[in-house]
């Protein structure tokens, strides 16, 4: 299984490529007012606004540095309720791929309730690389902020 890593801090994660649907430069978002920790703006793909949740910000509590290796991940993230919808991720040094099976992670021996996200680990030299699952990034607050349609038209 082909991975995506990036980090957050001095810490290595790894996305499932096969939720990629694009890794993009960073650009300059729209922001949301009073949106909470994590949601940085929405941004145009391709005529379509898109979300996009920094992770730093969402784990660190410090938002990304922009840096040319600072990228947005845009995946297709599947609602709880059934529908996909485009999600933008801001990363660190989204740069290198990894490939792994999944019985190469072991669980980390932590279960961090407020972060359902953190998956098991895996290691190499740069340490421990920790998978994020992306089915338990958002709750469900932060879900229906995003992906609620106030107007009522269908996606």
């Amino acid at each position: 299984m082909l991975f995506l890593l990036f980090q957050l801090g001095k810490d290595t994660y790894a996305l499932e490529a096969n939720q990629i649907r694009e890794v993009l430069p960073l650009v300059d978002l729209k922001a949301i007012p009073l949106s909470p920790r994590g949601v940085s703006g929405v941004f145009n793909y391709h005529g379509t606004p898109v979300p996009v949740i920094d992770l730093c910000e969402l784990m660190l509590d410090h938002p990304a540095q922009r840096r040319l290796s600072t990228r947005i991940i845009l995946i297709d993230y599947a609602d709880a309720k059934g529908p996909t919808h485009l999600l933008g991720l801001i990363t660190e040094k989204a740069t290198e791929t990894m490939r792994r099976e999944p019985a190469d992670f072991i669980a980390s021996g932590l279960n961090n309730v407020n972060a359902p996200y953190l998956g098991p680990v895996t290691t190499d030299a740069r340490g421990f690389i920790q998978w994020i699952k992306i089915d338990q990034l958002l709750p469900e607050s932060v879900r229906d902020l995003l992906f609620n349609d106030p107007v009522g038209n269908s996606s």
